[in-house]
């Protein structure tokens, strides 16, 4: 199968009205060694503590993509080398990160694509859970459980569904 481009899904789409196709805005810096990635979504809402974030990259990943909802805090990393590498490990595709990551060597050592908002060396304090599987919303864009994310050297799409083949 060909890779999934966000320019030929641009293109595919710009004419939809009905929210199914979302175009995240351009502030989120590629990380990880994987330049493009793409799958369906499992989201995280958190802020400044990565406790559910750790715990999801230590489950079996199926090619899903984490989406973590930081609330654009940049005060402290929600992932690092340790979480980046489990998540790898356990078949995550990508992470997507409105908010911090640290540890920027071990990330692009890694077989995962990772986008955030910068980069940060304090570490969270893991205090409490956060929400797995809800509705959430990066930089303004509604991203939904399941819902199919595309990243790539031009940005981040996500839709209500997977794209035809």
């Amino acid at each position: 199968m060909d890779p999934l481009l966000t320019c030929d899904l641009c293109d595919s789409h710009k004419s939809d009205t009905s929210g199914a196709f979302r175009v995240l805005p351009p502030v989120f810096q590629a990380y990880g060694g994987r330049a493009a990635f793409a799958g369906p979504v499992v989201t995280v809402k958190c802020h400044e503590d990565n406790t559910s974030v750790k715990a999801l990259s230590e489950t079996p990943g199926h090619g899903r993509v984490l989406v973590v909802d930081g609330g654009g805090s940049l005060r402290h990393a929600l992932v690092g080398g340790n979480i980046a590498a489990a998540a790898a490990r356990n078949g995550w595709v990508g992470m997507v990160v409105d908010g911090c990551v640290r540890d920027v060597a071990e990330l692009n050592a890694v077989d995962i694509g990772i986008r955030a908002l910068a980069l940060m060396p304090l570490p969270t304090e893991r205090r409490h859970a956060g929400l797995v599987d809800v509705p959430v919303r990066l930089q303004g864009v509604a991203v939904r459980p399941g819902d199919w994310l595309v990243a790539d050297a031009d940005g981040i799409v996500v839709m209500a569904q997977a794209p035809a083949a």
